[in-house]
């Protein structure tokens, strides 16, 4: 068997294998006409056809795709309105030089804006157009068979050869039964057999492009299709899945509200436990809501944890926030009660230091009997450091040392303007504050079970013994997550199958020689360079010998030399003088051979000697 070569350089399709190297790919092929263009040559027709292969072709995709990256950048960095407005206001009021530009550029609604949908749009038909074609390539291929030997296997990147005595025909059959049984197609074409295989190459390659379509179609249903909103429970609410019972909400433009997954649940109790020392000291290590679920009419009880949320149909309720709500008791000058519940408060540091405000809007009057409305700002800290002159701060998260200070206004509140207000502040701008203690205003600092007493006979405000606690929940329903996780899925898959699977052909060529023996050729082409491609046809050449093995060598005839059996080697006394290099001794002649020659145990018979 001769050597195999394993030259990596691939030859051209037009130089050498014509076209058995062609096709090896369904990547659209060029023309340099095209490319050469002229615009006094071309109408409208050929501007669009120009167009349209820029635009299907490989690089306008890879561009467009890094495009499409390099776009949602803002959309991470800078606050959109689709996810969070109030983040945007506070960004437009710490921003006054950047926000007209930003705006201009539609960076606060990256993933509605104009250039964005252009590049999705594009992307999306660049894929398509890309597809259609190659898809249709690739299914005439697989209807096909390899194409027949090249005239020269020898000048292929891997190549060997060897001599058999079994005949062209057997041979042949033995390389097609190989091939097929190491799964090639092959069939014989003329005096060869032509095999191919790794196909699945083209079907991960094409995989993976359309599975880049099906993660765009299911972004797009998503984003059309989508609803999100936020909820803040205290413990002991509850929460009906309706859009007035949202805090906030926000949907696709494709969404309606008649699509809202019909369910409902209860907020029975928050359990948080923190680390109470050590460097993640006020690290919390129990974080979850114990909730009572109805859907159907069933009750069902469940927990609800970060990154564990309950899922009901297409929607799931993430647990996002906590804190803390203290329970306050407001009564006017006669003694009533006016006001009695749980008002959250919301956290501004890891300790959940809170603040917020206590409404009461209706039912109060003054010690004339006006109406009036009240308004407390609440400071609440679950673990107080200590008594000081400054602004108070939490220490610890849990409810340790817990302290509330409020701060009393009359007058209106302003929550008849016609204007949204923020739950959580308080508009002063129409109300007068309470002179506590001294006439100085100062916030009185409450411990559980404390009264404040308002000036002037207004009445009092209890700080009760019971601080209940609030979770608030994201309600998310989006459509098209199994598909765009089906996409990802496939676009891996196909992405794993064209890097390590190589499209490769293998020609086997037997025919009798000269001499009268088989020569056996054996050659192989990839797509590709590889290694792996003169170890696999070394591979398919020592399994091929087993039934076309290598024929002996021959030696060549040499018409002055003498044969050796002709000139065989006498022995004769020593005494003797040696008979010259041109005497041949008759070798029947008796005296020929020396007495000590002959065999001791098996002499020959009776007239053997005359023969």
């Amino acid at each position: 068997m001769s050597k195999t070569d394993t030259t990596e350089s691939t030859p051209a399709p037009d130089e050498t294998t014509g076209a058995a190297g062609a096709e090896l790919s369904t990547a659209p092929r060029e023309d340099r006409e095209d490319t050469a263009v002229g615009g006094p040559t071309l109408g409208f027709t050929g501007w669009l056809r120009w167009f349209w292969r820029q635009l299907t072709s490989m690089r306008i995709a890879l561009l467009l795709l890094l495009l499409l990256s390099l776009g949602a950048v803002p959309g991470s960095l800078v606050p959109q309105t689709s996810a969070d407005e109030m983040k945007v206001q506070d960004f437009k009021a710490a921003h006054p030089t950047l926000t007209p530009i930003y705006e201009k550029l539609q960076f606060f609604d990256v993933y509605g804006s104009v250039w964005f949908s252009a590049i999705y749009l594009l992307l999306f038909v660049s894929l398509i157009g890309c597809i259609v074609p190659r898809t249709w390539q690739f299914v005439g291929q697989l209807r096909g068979r390899p194409p027949g030997a090249p005239r020269h296997l020898d000048r292929l990147p891997a190549y060997t050869t060897w001599r058999t005595a079994a005949g062209p025909e057997e041979a042949r059959e033995a390389a097609l039964a190989l091939l097929k049984k190491r799964r090639f197609r092959a069939h014989r074409v003329g005096d060869a057999v032509a095999a191919e295989k790794g196909y699945l190459r083209e079907v991960g390659n094409l995989s993976f492009h359309i599975a880049l379509i099906v993660m765009l179609v299911a972004f797009a249903w998503g984003v059309l299709f989508k609803s999100e909103g936020g909820k803040l429970i205290t413990e002991g609410d509850g929460f009906s899945n309706t859009l007035t019972q949202y805090d906030d909400f926000k949907s696709g433009s494709w969404f309606g509200t008649d699509d809202l997954e019909p369910f409902s649940f209860k907020l029975d109790s928050f359990e948080g436990t923190y680390e109470k020392s050590g460097p993640q000291r006020g690290t919390p290590r129990t974080f979850e809501a114990a909730v009572t679920y109805t859907r159907g009419g069933a009750d069902k009880k469940t927990v609800i944890r970060v990154n564990e949320p309950l899922k009901i149909g297409d929607s799931k309720v993430y647990l996002i926030a906590h804190g803390y709500a203290p329970v306050v008791t407001v009564r006017d000058g006669r003694g009533k009660a006016v006001f009695h519940g749980a008002v959250p408060l919301l956290p501004i540091d890891n300790n959940i230091t809170s603040t917020g405000a206590i409404k009461v809007m209706d039912g109060y009057r003054d010690k004339n009997g006006k109406k009036e409305q009240l308004g407390f700002s609440a400071l609440f800290v679950p673990t107080f450091a200590g008594a000081g002159q400054g602004t108070m701060f939490s220490q610890f998260p849990a409810l340790d040392f817990p302290v509330l200070a409020l701060t009393g206004y009359h007058g209106d509140l302003r929550v008849d303007s016609g204007l949204p207000q923020n739950v959580y502040q308080l508009d002063t701008s129409k109300m007068t504050q309470f002179k506590i203690d001294t006439g100085t205003g100062v916030a009185q600092r409450m411990r559980p079970g404390e009264t404040m007493t308002l000036p002037d006979g207004a009445g009092s405000i209890t700080f009760e013994k019971e601080i209940k606690e609030w979770a608030s929940f994201q309600i998310s329903q989006q459509s098209g997550n199994g598909l765009a996780l089906a996409g990802a899925l496939a676009a891996i898959a196909g992405l794993t199958g064209s890097l390590f699977i190589q499209r490769r052909r293998v020609w086997v060529r037997a025919v009798r020689g000269e001499d009268g023996t088989t020569v056996v050729e054996m050659a192989g082409l990839g797509r590709s360079e590889s290694a792996k491609l003169p170890e696999e046809l070394a591979d398919l050449a020592v399994a091929l010998t087993a039934q076309a093995p290598p024929a002996a060598e021959t030696p060549r005839a040499d018409p002055e030399a003498v044969p050796e059996t002709a000139v065989p080697e006498t022995a004769v006394p020593d005494t003797t003088e040696a008979a010259p290099d041109t005497a041949v001794p008759e070798p029947a002649a008796p005296d020929t051979t020396h007495p000590a020659d002959a065999p001791a145990e098996d002499p020959a018979p009776s007239g053997e000697a005359d023969k």
